[in-house]
């Protein structure tokens, strides 16, 4: 069983806009993240701590303006917080192990795929391609992406 976890090694690698969202709570702007537009198959993995966290075959344009997915790769890796910052009541995302902070789930995603939208933060993440997988030690998650042969 792989090992994640948040080191320091990991947050001084991190640029100033990454810490900032992963480790200060913010938010890029929208339509701005470099994963937003990524149509590549692979999964996403948490950029502290390398957890598995989502997808691309549950990637989907949502129009929000931030990387949208309708659930987690490995549910366990995903924590899901009360958050009554900004004067409203949502649900914030942080990574399990990275205890990094990737944006906000809410109820409006398609319902044929469960009616969530998982809208995440670019710079929480880092994309593994399909083809890198099983090099970088995730193997066990190649199932779960789109254009298997």
């Amino acid at each position: 069983m792989p090992s994640y976890e948040k080191t320091e090694e990991a947050i001084r690698k991190l640029s100033v806009e990454e810490f900032r969202v992963t480790q200060q709570n913010g938010t890029e702007r929208p339509g701005t993240g470099k994963l937003l537009k990524n149509k590549e198959p692979g999964i996403y993995v948490d950029i502290v701590s390398g957890e598995p966290l989502f997808a691309s075959a549950d990637k989907y344009e949502s129009g929000c303006g931030w990387p949208s997915f309708t659930k987690p790769i490995e549910p366990a890796h995903v924590q899901e917080l009360s958050d009554t910052t900004l004067g409203m009541v949502r649900t914030e995302v942080r990574s399990t192990h990275g205890d990094s902070h990737l944006g906000h789930v809410f109820p409006d995603g398609p319902r044929d795929r469960g009616g969530l939208r998982y809208c995440i933060n670019s710079a929480s993440l880092r994309f593994v391609h399909r083809d890198d997988m099983v090099a970088e030690g995730y193997g066990d998650y190649i199932d779960q992406v789109e254009d298997v042969a």
